[in-house]
């Protein structure tokens, strides 16, 4: 069950309407860095949490939160398309606002929404949840949900950069702010459950024997023309503490040639492959 208040989890104020900035918003609400994913996966992860109860109490307040940025978000588009032109003869003034419009803003926003938000990218393709990761194991959904808030705050500081307007950059101030909370809460999370050390590789309840361990800590050199990278990943201990890091420079293949051998009749083949 949820509730609703009537009013905005923060103000949103637009000083100068921008409906092309009203298309780079819907990046924000439907796109893979906006609010519906990361909405739609704490609630899925949600719905799918065991163990601990609380761990499914915070995914399912911070989904309603993110609910509440896709609804002072989806004001600001509207704000922002306030004067924007509906009619062939408004098109025809001259208007900065409509020269936004000739710019590149989005025609939906006047043939489908009637200047309001969809629930679309920028690009105005519809946001299809094939961005919602929902594992049911608590430590990688957690490594999903730091980097999904971290590609957001990425998102929300380029729009602030893309706007000189005071309003709108107060409001992604605000966003920029929740996305770094959230990226801790998770990262607290991992913390509890023990840290990294506890937590890697995941599944940590993977037994020993059902992994090939001589493969599991060298880095891969499969380039014919570059040297190995150096760093961290070349040495010393592995981070779940098993094992060393090593590499292997051109390392020679471990498998065979494939050969599937001839087809099958009535498999639709050429004579030639049977």
């Amino acid at each position: 069950m949820f509730h609703h208040s009537s009013k905005l989890q923060y103000q949103v104020r637009v000083d100068t309407p921008d409906p092309q900035f009203a298309k780079y918003l819907q990046q924000a609400i439907g796109g893979i860095e906006g609010e519906i994913r990361v909405a739609m996966q704490y609630f899925f992860q949600a719905m799918g949490a065991r163990g601990d109860a609380k761990y499914r109490d915070l995914l399912m307040m911070t989904a309603t939160e993110e609910l509440s940025h896709i609804e002072f978000l989806g004001h600001a588009v509207a704000l922002n398309l306030e004067g924007a032109p509906v009619t062939a003869q408004e098109e025809a003034a001259k208007d900065p606002i409509i020269h936004a419009i000739m710019g590149g803003a989005n025609p939906r926003h006047i043939l489908s929404s009637g200047l309001s938000a969809m629930p679309v990218n920028a690009n105005g393709v519809p946001f299809d949840m094939s961005h919602v990761y929902a594992s049911g194991n608590l430590a990688a959904d957690m490594m999903a949900n730091v980097t999904a808030e971290s590609t957001g705050r990425v998102l929300a500081s380029r729009l602030y950069n893309m706007t000189e307007d005071s309003g709108m950059r107060d409001m992604l101030s605000f966003l920029i702010a929740r996305d770094t909370m959230h990226q801790q809460q998770w990262l607290a999370v991992i913390e509890e459950l023990g840290g990294m050390e506890a937590n890697f590789p995941i599944p940590n309840a993977t037994p020993p024997e059902h992994e090939a361990t001589e493969h599991s800590y060298y880095f891969l050199n499969t380039s014919l023309d570059e040297p190995t990278p150096q760093g961290r990943w070349m040495h010393g201990p592995s981070f779940d503490g098993r094992s060393e890091f090593s590499a292997r420079d051109k390392p020679e293949p471990l498998g065979q040639k494939p050969d599937l051998g001839k087809a099958r009749p009535h498999s639709g083949a050429q004579k030639q492959q049977m």
